[in-house]
């Protein structure tokens, strides 16, 4: 056996990185088998040979060798030598995956890591616990995130199982608030009881509304007046659906303020959520428009008609995404025994909290409990676009009695769900494998939007499975208790057991 060390190149990396040298080419002389037209040590260089740091123009020298490619140069050269030129703005930190190559992605990330972390106030990022290996950045790269620095795990837990439309389903939910997972596991529960969900898609429709300017207010009128005819209707349905043989113009929509003329289209989208797919199309159609009005100029492709990210009246009346309404009756003796409350308190408390409490705030689409609660959480572990909790936890929750007022009647309103089982997050390794948990991954084979209408649905069901669990806690007087014992940070402190469904203690 060897008695020689073994060194690897992470060592050196290491020893590098603790010199902290500000400007290597006056600290560390040259190794003595390079030289100034650019060529590399060796590869059976000794150690003591690799340990030097070559000077800032031989490093450029080897860059920017025209013999070779970016990606061959940059193998030549050390972490901090190619860190010495991203600091003397030889080499864009943005474009390190894309100069490295697929195969070295996570160099380019280390780096990039590196030069950010000595670059700001507090320089701990590079040895800091955010994580960065083990990670497939092929996925990331020109489709999810830019100038990447590592990834941000979040718990991932799983509520339920919850029977929605005769199947039933884990609800995968990926937050950091205690006790949510374990109180829509409640309400599950309670539903199941009953028989679980039934649920009803009402429209299936993502929308893109741009703003166009006019010369004239009449002319503005004029176009409105095309737009809404059957003739502009068709012309414009032509022009959209040439881009796309999944992207169908469903309805036309105009508003005039001004000389400014706002059109929203609504389309289905199949199994995407469909931003980019109806973008194309709308420029297309707006092309296609400009032939009959030449003065017309398009100000946004967005407008802010559609509405996207943003509370708006419009996508709680006319919907956006999928519209969905769940509906389930839960027996009186569960309401008991499993959510510790009454049919006559919860239904109280709905009309009092969720309908007059929400309309004193003026609230758009705000008549719900935490209906975003649930819904973000979902989105985080499906791949869905985090900012549209916005618009699409838009909720109305209805409660009333039945059969005498011994069971509960449920039901939740969702008018704007914005989601995809296609493109955005979902082509990342563990969103994907959350959605083929749920047997919706990807696109439908057989019937286009499917699967995106399923996570939908199974998003409602989960949501009325956190409305009753919440309500349930509030009118029982237990959820002030369930956060305090549950919810509050205990940092190196593992619990000692599971946390309890939020309920209050038995009665003697």
């Amino acid at each position: 056996m060897s008695s020689h060390p073994v060194f690897t190149v992470r060592d050196l990396e290491l020893k590098l990185k603790a010199a902290r040298l500000v400007d290597p080419a006056e600290s560390l002389p040259t190794p003595p088998s390079s030289n100034s037209s650019g060529s590399a040590s060796p590869p059976n260089a000794t150690y003591e040979e690799s340990y030097f740091l070559r000077s800032f123009d031989e490093c450029l020298a080897i860059y920017e060798e025209p013999s070779r490619t970016k990606g061959e140069s940059l193998a030549l050269l050390s972490d901090e030598e190619v860190i010495l030129l991203v600091d003397r703005g030889k080499v864009a930190p943005y474009a390190l995956e894309k100069l490295f190559g697929m195969g070295e992605l996570e160099r380019a990330i280390r780096i990039r890591r590196a030069v950010v972390s000595r670059a700001s106030n507090t320089k701990s990022l590079e040895n800091s616990s955010i994580p960065y290996e083990d990670y497939d950045y092929s996925r990331v790269l020109g489709a999810c995130c830019e100038n990447v620095i590592g990834y941000v795990p979040v718990p991932l837990g799983i509520a339920g199982p919850l029977t929605i439309d005769g199947t039933s389903y884990p609800i995968p939910m990926a937050t950091a608030e205690g006790t949510l997972v374990a109180s829509t596991s409640r309400g599950c529960k309670a539903l199941n009881a009953g028989g679980g969900v039934s649920t009803v898609l009402t429209s299936d429709a993502m929308t893109r509304g741009p703003a166009i300017d006019f010369p004239s207010a009449v002319l503005a009128g004029r176009a409105k007046v095309w737009v809404d005819s059957e003739e502009g209707h068709d012309v414009l349905k032509e022009a959209f659906e040439s881009t796309s043989r999944f992207a169908k113009l469903k309805s036309l929509k105009s508003a005039i303020a001004g000389r400014t003329l706002y059109v929203r289209f609504a389309t289905s989208t199949g199994d995407a959520m469909g931003m980019n797919m109806i973008s194309k199309g709308t420029e297309k159609a707006l092309e296609t428009m400009k032939e009959h009005f030449p003065s017309m100029v398009v100000l946004a492709l967005s407008g802010n008609y559609c509405t996207d990210k943003k509370p708006a009246a419009i996508n709680w009346i006319e919907g956006r995404g999928k519209s969905i309404v769940a509906e389930a009756v839960v027996p009186g003796k569960v309401v008991t025994t499993v959510l510790k409350t009454t049919v006559e308190a919860l239904c109280n408390l709905n009309i009092k909290k969720n309908l007059i409490g929400s309309a004193m705030a003026g609230s758009i689409g705000g008549f719900n409990a935490h209906a975003s609660n649930i819904l973000t959480a979902i989105f985080l572990a499906t791949g869905q676009d985090p900012a549209q909790n916005v618009e699409s936890s838009m909720c109305m929750t209805l409660m009333e009695p039945v059969n005498d007022g011994q069971d509960l009647l449920m039901t939740v309103t969702m008018p704007c769900i914005e989601v995809g089982t296609v493109g955005g997050g979902t082509i990342l390794g563990p969103q994907q494998g959350v959605l083929e948990m749920l047997g919706i991954k990807g696109a439908h084979p057989k019937t286009p939007g499917h699967n995106s209408q399923t996570l939908a649905r199974i998003i409602a069901s989960a949501v009325m499975a956190g409305e009753l669990s919440l309500l349930s806690a509030l009118a029982a007087g237990h959820l002030i208790r369930a956060h305090m014992a549950h919810n509050r940070s205990q940092v190196n402190t593992p619990a000692v057991s599971v946390p309890v469904t939020p309920g209050p203690a038995p009665r003697p």
